[in-house]
């Protein structure tokens, strides 16, 4: 049994990856648009969550985050582990075969150290930024982790590949971190445009993207960011390929 409600509306686009790419910023801009309704707090974590009887998913508890939705506006949510967490995309898909996806993409290497630095700080992680990405990533032997996937996370075409097996390229929408960063009003105007509201009258005020490391942390090495790019090259390169985004800079 099916148990969505047909009576309450879909939720009709999410912001669905990556982690340390700018979602926040995203979640904070879009909230500011009249027509546009986001819950209050960002990341729901309900197509990730394993807990859930996916057979006989309760869709009413997705729901219950958009009961002050407004007659008339588009509901959308930001939870960027969607991308990485690969039942994810089928689960979306179940939902609501014509959602909308939004997919902010940074540079690897620099996700990369963001999310070990935001681990780090938080003791969910006590080896140093070296040590996770080489001898750490032995640590994901199960599989997909939440925590320690500093690398694998960087991996997109994968990703990617996910979502282009299940929905049309229509409904999917790739950015890069720093066109939200330096071109805010015109990414703006993009996202308005996939999910099918008009653009903002009054765009929110810009805002720094992406918050400020730890000054605290050690900044990665030379030696560490050329490994990483190093490892992640073919991938960026496919990546670049399947979203027709100008990834060049990132191999530099």
């Amino acid at each position: 049994m099916d148990l969505v409600q047909t009576s309450l509306p879909k939720v009709e686009f999410l912001i669905a990856g990556v982690q340390k790419g700018g979602t926040t910023a995203l979640h904070s801009f879009l909230s500011q648009h009249p027509r546009i309704y986001l819950p209050a707090y960002k990341e729901v974590h309900f197509f990730d969550d394993e807990l859930q009887e996916w057979q006989q998913p309760d869709y009413s508890q997705f729901h219950s985050h958009f009961s002050a939705r407004q007659k008339g506006q588009i509901a959308g949510e930001a939870t960027p582990i969607y991308s990485y967490w690969e039942p994810s995309a089928l689960r979306i898909q179940k939902y609501n075969p014509e959602i909308k996806l939004v997919f902010l993409l940074r540079n690897p290497v620099e996700r990369a150290y963001s999310h070990w630095a935001m681990e780090f700080g938080r003791g969910t992680e006590t080896v140093d930024f070296a040590t996770a990405i080489h001898g750490g990533r032995s640590r994901l032997v199960l599989g997909q982790h939440r925590i320690f996937s500093y690398v694998e996370r960087g991996f997109y075409s994968a990703q990617i590949d996910r979502f282009t097996a299940l929905f049309p390229s229509t409904q999917l929408l790739f950015l890069k971190t720093e066109d939200l960063a330096e071109r805010q009003e015109n990414t703006l105007d993009l996202v308005c445009d996939l999910v099918g509201v008009e653009p903002f009258a009054d765009y929110p005020p810009a805002r720094r993207v992406l918050p400020h490391e730890p000054t605290k942390l050690p900044s990665p090495t030379t030696r560490d960011s050329a490994y990483l790019r190093d490892l992640f090259r073919d991938d960026i390169e496919r990546t670049q390929h399947l979203t027709g985004l100008d990834l060049a800079a990132w191999l530099q």
